[in-house]
């Protein structure tokens, strides 16, 4: 059971920077997950939101600025490069909801020599890509209906994973997917009840918002043993 910190640690410092990275992997993090936007001069950094709006006050969208104006207006945006290096102790999960950043991304990661302990989730479409530009890449395609994957995607996009939305999770789509030699990741739960009940289902992931709280359950069960942080 990998316990993952969603954004990194959010209600310890801001989502998606490098004091959330940090304090997510003191909490004990197994893997950081983190989100990949382009500015426009083609730099990978590490943003949720299309906009800064949110997160740091500005409405400009990251696409409209270049690296520079970026680091100017919110210099607390990291780099994926930077973000790599802050999170080289584990395994870092790269959300590619951007399509469009997907090359950038895979280039990033390879430069910073980081291919080893990354592995990417994201939707068909980015997930398509990732394969194209990484054949040998760990993928967890994201899954949000309660429909079955179809044979033809699984067949292209080989995924280690399927990372499902905690609701849509039960015992036998666990048991499936198990029996497929699939790996299955539960997102974003934070509530103990949730975790334990997905525990007990026996995912082989939880990604959440509270790391501490996940770490804490993982231990007392005895949940992370056999899990290794390098583990590919």
């Amino acid at each position: 059971m990998a316990a993952v910190a969603h954004r990194g640690a959010p209600f310890l410092a801001r989502e998606n920077t490098l004091p959330s990275f940090r304090a997510a992997i003191a909490a004990g993090a197994d893997a950081v997950e983190l989100d990949v936007r382009l500015t426009r001069d083609g730099v990978p950094v590490v943003l949720h939101d299309r906009t800064l709006e949110r997160l740091w006050g500005h409405q400009a969208a990251v696409a409209a600025l270049s690296g520079q104006e970026l680091a100017s207006l919110a210099p607390g945006v990291p780099t994926l490069t930077d973000a790599l290096a802050a999170t080289r102790a584990v395994r870092t999960l790269i959300d590619l909801s951007e399509p469009a950043a997907v090359r950038a991304t895979a280039a990033a990661v390879r430069e910073a020599g980081a291919a080893d302990r990354v592995y990417y989730c994201g939707g068909p479409e980015a997930m398509r890509r990732i394969r194209a530009a990484e054949p040998d890449a760990e993928v967890a395609l994201s899954w949000d209906r309660a429909a079955p994957v179809r044979p033809t995607l699984l067949e292209e996009v080989r995924p280690r994973w399927l990372n499902y939305g905690f609701g849509l999770l039960t015992p036998q789509l666990v048991a499936r997917a198990h029996a497929d030699g699939r790996l299955v990741s539960a997102w974003t739960a934070d509530r103990m009840r949730t975790m334990r009940r997905l525990i007990a289902m026996g995912v082989d992931s939880i990604t959440t918002n509270h790391i501490e709280r996940l770490v804490r359950e993982l231990d007392a069960t005895g949940g992370r043993q056999g899990w290794s942080r390098a583990v590919t």
